[in-house]
């Protein structure tokens, strides 16, 4: 029985040991932390943490909605752009005649042409709605609808 109690003893002791040591171990590290400062500061410090993280997420919020707008405007903005130049009538020179295709991302926009002769200048615009016009395009016309396709 003195045996069993010798071994308790000793078991006991060095279990406080341990335990001292993990308490020594824990303070020094506390001590670390908070080197310099007092518990209200700590606290404080926390506060405005979690202040600055709420600001950040009312930031990011916003800057997400801003990011939803720009680019609903994007795909609203022309983007798809072609241009052909061409000569409609033989006797005349150059390739003083166009056709230019101004397309969105969903393929609305429109065709403007321009004939030239020595005469006059002719103007056209023709809408277009999903890559497809409600007017006969002329071969130039359809070539820069075709080209100007995202």
């Amino acid at each position: 029985m003195i045996i069993n109690t010798n071994i308790m003893i000793y078991a006991l002791t060095i279990l406080v040991l341990v335990l001292l040591g993990w308490l020594i171990k824990n303070e020094i590290r506390m001590k670390r932390l908070m080197a310099g400062k007092k518990a209200s500061d700590l606290e404080e410090v926390l506060m405005t943490l979690v202040k600055d993280l709420d600001g950040l997420q009312k930031s990011k919020n916003k800057i997400e909605t801003d990011i939803n707008k720009i680019e609903d405007r994007l795909r609203k903005s022309i983007r798809g752009l072609s241009t052909v130049r061409f000569n409609p009538f033989k006797d005349s020179g150059g390739n003083q005649s166009f056709a230019i295709a101004l397309l969105n991302d969903d393929g609305d926009g429109v065709i403007i042409s321009s004939l030239y002769s020595r005469e006059r200048m002719s103007v056209f615009a023709k809408p277009v709605k999903s890559h497809v016009s409600e007017y006969d395009l002329t071969k130039e016309e359809s070539e820069a609808l075709t080209s100007a396709k995202l």
